[in-house]
């Protein structure tokens, strides 16, 4: 069996049925029990059709080696997670969140939520699906049990906001048949919200638009239906629905720095002094609002088995990516699309402001978004820019591939993990010197 096509850099994730199929799915079952050593897990799926087969065949594959499987059903993946936390259990998720239809994927995580990515147990668990997937386990299954936990974790997600500070206002989310259509409901009833759900129906393949709220096409039907209901605010959520990204109510969307900003504003109100992470390819912005708090801002890595390490290591309360993935301490450190929602509608509450009033102070500089260029050798692209840039004096920061801070500009150049492609993003004053940057920086990987 060759595992190099679906165990990527933070999970397992491939197309099915011909990368990822049941032999494969009970296969990972027993090496991700084998690997935790507990005598019980958690597991939940996404509304993909080929989910519920995968799911079942990973829960024998567990029971199979003795370990206890407690069902959770169809989740989020932050619910996911809180589960892990709840119950003190590893935790699956079956989920290849933004991906197309074609694909399924396994997010796994040790007790507490706390994460496994390729420097924290997934090349074990990679080493042993081989010897599982030759030589299945054959053991009498242990018990399997469903739990709901809704109730809980609903009431979990109300604790990060004042309730009574919440007001009334018009929300539209667009869950693109994902499993925000699952939660936003639970979540936002019985709140002073009047809320619409564009695509509310789970439907794994994806009938009305990609789940994947990174792409502007995909934002297009609720950018319209803001404008045309006159909401305070649009949400988006991917597939798995651990990601959110906010259009205000002039049908703008909101960078995922700005909302890491806004929230750490937040976090900074409850929790004075307090240490907030952002990833290095946030908005300079960002660093800055959090002095400007009083919080103390802490550089990351991109990923989040990186965040919830660091996060781990300086207690920080908050962490964000400009990708839309938000950390909370108090959420057993791991990301929720549908807390970051619910802290920015608490403050639109208390005051009194439009989303647009809010991010605009924060938006202070031009971005180029990310910029992909596909090369044969991106670490070999990425040495030979770093080579050439040291030979100038310019100063070259190699955290997570590369970033060039010119003082009125800066970018960061890395590989994908999972594709030969480099990924960029540009910052500048101005968006004219955003746009020359970024064909200056194209030049340079040309002539690497």
């Amino acid at each position: 069996m060759d595992t190099t096509a679906i165990f990527k850099a933070y999970d397992v994730r491939g197309t099915y049925p011909d990368q990822i199929d049941e032999r494969v799915a009970r296969a990972v079952g027993s090496a991700f029990a084998s690997f935790a050593k507990v005598s019980r897990i958690v597991i939940a799926r996404d509304m993909r059709p080929s989910g519920v087969n995968l799911c079942e065949a990973f829960a024998d594959g567990a029971r199979a080696v003795g370990t206890q499987v407690v069902d959770l059903g169809l989740a989020s993946t932050d619910f996911l997670y809180f589960a892990s936390g709840h119950l003190d259990a590893p935790g699956a998720m079956f989920t290849a969140s933004h991906n197309p239809a074609k694909y399924n994927g396994i997010k796994m995580c040790l007790a507490g939520a706390k994460p496994i990515g390729v420097e924290s147990g997934l090349v074990a668990i990679e080493e042993m699906t081989k010897a599982f997937y030759e030589s299945p386990a054959e053991g009498p299954l242990a018990s399997l049990t469903s739990v709901d936990l809704m109730d809980a974790w609903v009431k979990h997600v109300h604790s990060f906001v004042d309730l009574a500070s919440l007001r009334p206002l018009k929300i539209v989310c667009d869950t693109a048949n994902g499993m925000g259509g699952f939660v936003a409901p639970k979540v936002f009833a019985d709140l002073p919200f009047e809320v619409e759900i564009l695509f509310e129906e789970l439907d794994g393949t994806f009938p009305n638009h990609p789940a994947d709220p990174l792409n502007p096409d995909n934002i297009r039907d609720l950018q319209r239906r803001v404008l045309e209901t006159g909401a305070d605010i649009g949400l988006a959520f991917d597939g798995d629905a651990d990601r959110v990204f906010l259009v205000d109510e002039k049908a703008q969307p909101v960078s995922g720095s700005t909302t890491t900003a806004m929230v750490a504003v937040a976090m900074l109100k409850r929790n004075p002094g307090a240490t907030i992470l952002y990833n290095l390819i946030c908005s300079k912005a960002v660093p800055e609002v959090i002095k400007e708090a009083g919080g103390v801002p802490v550089r990351t890595r991109v990923g989040h088995s990186y965040i919830k390490q660091v996060m781990a290591e300086t207690n920080a309360v908050f962490g964000g990516e400009h990708s839309g993935h938000y950390y909370y301490r108090d959420n057993f450190r791991a990301d929720s699309g549908i807390i970051t929602a619910l802290i920015v509608l608490e403050l639109m509450g208390q005051t009194g402001a439009k989303l647009s009033e809010l991010s605009e102070p924060l938006e202070r500089y031009a971005d180029s978004g990310e910029i992909n260029t596909h090369v044969a050798n991106p670490a070999a692209t990425v040495a030979a820019v770093a080579a050439a840039l040291k030979e100038k004096g310019v100063s070259v920061d190699e955290l997570d591939g590369i970033t060039a801070d010119y003082g009125t500009w800066w970018f960061n150049l890395r590989p994908s993990n999972t594709e030969p492609l480099l990924r960029l993003n540009v910052e500048a004053a101005d968006s004219q010197a955003c746009q020359q940057r970024v064909q200056e920086v194209l030049a340079m990987i040309k002539g690497a």
